[in-house]
């Protein structure tokens, strides 16, 4: 097939307006905003409840573009590893390193960049704990989850989990300079949560994964088991929310939230094993799975205010 020779755009031009803010759009994305939103969501009230109270607004801004700068850099280098899968999967088929928008070498030259911006941010405006905290999250999403867990293992997600978790830890270490129980707690609480969350979205998503040859739980075990495995991550997931409600002495408002929030988590898990496996159910279950830890949060932080502010 013969090349085309693309024909030059002057800068001025409509066109290469467009092409600019598509690049700018397509790194961006190769942060994956969405999931950082959830992580920041885990980590601000986590600052509330080691502090008693509300922190500086200086040390939570701080703490939020160092954790956005260090999630961000992460998720661009998974996708720069993962460009072959995103190609065959219709879920990924539309990321900018697929597309072509952004190239490999800019995205992982952004990464590390974003990394290294990261790190600094923790170090000059918040503790050198957090921010090799933040770092070692980034290097186990990248070499752990990424490189030796996604494509080997059905238990990728189990595992690879406990990187999404460390934000927690960032974010009380962030207040207080060392780690407590309440946090290793909710640490466990978010690495708990995560395979019932990933799990629905694979059974939604099951062919894409069997084309990309990734080995996801509902692509190499029955749905029955996949199920089963779900309900019990469930209970195990309400039962976590409620050890930490002692050992971080928090009070009937989050208390209250905890147990409607799981009881509701625990009813869209047996929904989706009686309907089973619709894509309707698993993704009612996905979506949920977001609100019950955004619900979790906001109420630890609703109870310190309301206690100590």
């Amino acid at each position: 097939m013969a090349q085309i020779t693309p024909v030059p755009v002057r800068a001025d031009t409509p066109t290469a307006s467009t092409a600019k803010v598509e690049r700018l759009r397509g790194f961006i994305a190769l942060t994956k905003p969405r999931i950082i939103e959830l992580l920041l969501v885990t980590t601000v009230p986590t600052m509330f409840v080691a502090r008693r109270g509300i922190p500086s607004g200086w040390l939570i801004l701080a703490t939020l573009v160092g954790g956005t700068l260090s999630a961000g850099g992460a998720n661009a280098v998974n996708m720069f590893i993962d460009r072959d899968i995103d190609a065959v999967m219709k879920r990924t088929s539309h990321r900018p390193l697929v597309t072509g928008i952004v190239r490999p070498t800019e995205a992982l030259v952004f990464a590390i960049a974003l990394q290294v911006l990261a790190f600094a941010t923790f170090a000059a405006f918040v503790n050198l704990y957090s921010g090799f905290l933040a770092l070692s999250a980034a290097l186990f999403y990248v070499f752990v989850y990424s490189l030796g867990l996604k494509r080997r293992s059905k238990q990728n997600i189990v595992i690879g989990g406990a990187a999404g978790a460390v934000p927690v830890l960032v974010g009380w270490t962030a207040v207080t300079d060392h780690l407590a129980w309440p946090a290793i707690v909710l640490f466990a609480l978010i690495v708990i949560w995560t395979p019932s969350h990933f799990w629905a979205l694979a059974v939604k998503y099951r062919e894409d994964y069997e084309r990309a040859e990734v080995p996801m739980l509902p692509v190499v075990e029955s749905f029955d088991k996949v199920a089963r495995q779900i309900i019990a991550y469930s209970v195990l997931l309400i039962a976590t929310s409620f050890v930490f409600g002692v050992v971080a002495h928090m009070s009937w408002i989050y208390w209250g939230v905890a147990a409607v929030a799981g009881a509701l988590y625990l009813v869209d898990a047996f929904r989706l094993k009686a309907d089973g496996g619709s894509p309707k159910a698993a993704m009612r279950l996905f979506g949920y799975s977001i609100t019950y830890v955004t619900a979790i949060f906001a109420a630890m932080a609703v109870d310190i205010v309301v206690r100590y502010h």
